[in-house]
């Protein structure tokens, strides 16, 4: 520790090698701001001021303080230090962060940090592992880094579970398990939320040693080592067990937990970040394809929009013509009746036509009677 930097330079095996053995309890907040090269005199004034500051988060701050740790001696009582100290981190953090301001699971992170160090070192640290380790990708918005490691599919945590333990996994999908159902609290809140804190701290001495991607060897050791017991359950009493007991199986008879062994467990799993990456270049695979899809979709329903404008038109057209059609049927119609009327009539005139012409020729054969009656009378005269 007094030359930690030159010392972990010079003797990286070793470190490791004492890190995962556990760092002394009393030391234990120093080291960690040494692994992360937390300890800045301009950020612990700047955590001073921001604490005198208003934040439009202070109820929604105030209304979890109760709910953090509220068995531990140091944070149970409302107007205790421990409170005090959480409220004034998480409040000068959302001030001094605004995109992220205040979100649920940062309390149990840093109350962790509280536990080990005053309140303006733990600012400090949580500032380091919001930026440095991108722990703020787990808290922002849209939560980036979550969606990444546990919640889109495929994701990081999901394809290291079927690249471990791949009969867990086709259990999971046949029981309908998915894994951000147990593991988004785990990498939320770095597991403080429910794991006994000798073992979450343990796991902050290895994410602050080698980064956040350590969380993947805790989380994949733990269903190893229950993939029995799970094999076993239905998707109810599955998801109850990985919730709330799934740590157990490090639990001795006398109730203490056996810390080393999960370490050495989680750490010979040899999560790379090679493997990481390869899975999130397929998640942004899975991306590029999903967005090239949704574009085609667009496309094809802008078009499908077009056409049936262009149908409505033409229904609309064919709608015109058949009236106008209809008309000349009417007009049509009405000429052949007409027609029919004229010829009917002119029929009538040729009949009236004709017997005219009868009864004058009738008159006119009657006329040349007579005259040759007359004639002959007068012959004989």
């Amino acid at each position: 520790m007094s030359d930690y930097q030159a010392y972990a330079t010079e003797n990286p095996e070793e470190l490791a090698r004492a890190i995962e053995n556990g760092i002394p309890h009393t030391l234990r907040g120093m080291v960690w701001q040494m692994m992360a090269a937390s300890k800045d005199p301009a950020t612990e004034r700047l955590y001073l001021r921001l604490i005198k500051e208003t934040s439009p988060h202070e109820k929604a701050i105030t209304r979890d303080l109760g709910r953090t740790f509220p068995h531990h001696t140091f944070f149970t009582a409302a107007e205790g230090l421990g409170q005090e100290n959480l409220f004034n981190v998480l409040k000068a953090y959302s001030l001094h962060d605004p995109q992220v301001g205040y979100c649920q699971g940062l309390p149990f992170v840093v109350a962790i940090l509280l536990l080990n160090m005053p309140d303006e070192e733990a600012f400090c640290l949580l500032v380091r592992l919001m930026h440095s380790y991108d722990l703020r990708g787990h808290f922002l918005p849209e939560m980036p880094r979550l969606q990444l490691r546990l919640i889109n599919n495929p994701i990081q945590f999901e394809r290291s579970i079927e690249e471990y333990l791949p009969v867990l996994h086709i259990h999971f999908l046949r029981q309908g398990v998915k894994s951000s159902m147990f593991s988004s609290q785990w990498f939320l809140t770095l597991f403080s939320y429910r794991f006994p804190h000798d073992m979450v701290f343990r796991i902050f001495d290895n994410i602050l040693a080698t980064g956040v991607e350590a969380l993947f060897g805790f989380s994949l050791v733990m269903l190893q080592k229950n993939e029995d017991k799970l094999l076993a359950m239905k998707f109810d009493e599955m998801v109850v067990y990985l919730n709330n007991k799934i740590f157990d199986t490090y639990r001795r008879e006398d109730g203490t937990y056996d810390v080393d062994s999960f370490v050495q467990d989680a750490v010979s799993l040899r999560v790379t970040p090679i493997m990481l990456d390869a899975f999130a270049a397929e998640y942004r695979e899975a991306v590029r394809i999903k967005e090239a899809h949704a574009l085609e979709v667009d496309g094809l329903r802008n078009s499908n929009r077009n056409l049936s404008a262009q149908v409505q038109n033409m229904e609309a057209s064919l709608q015109q013509l058949n009236e106008e059609h209809r008309e000349i049927l009417n007009q049509l119609v009405a000429a052949r009746m007409r027609n029919e009327e004229l010829e009917t009539e002119l029929v009538r005139y040729k009949l009236l036509y004709a017997e005219a012409m009868h009864q004058s020729e009738d008159a006119m054969s009657s006329h040349r009677i007579s005259l040759l009656s007359s004639k002959r009378g007068s012959s004989n005269s």
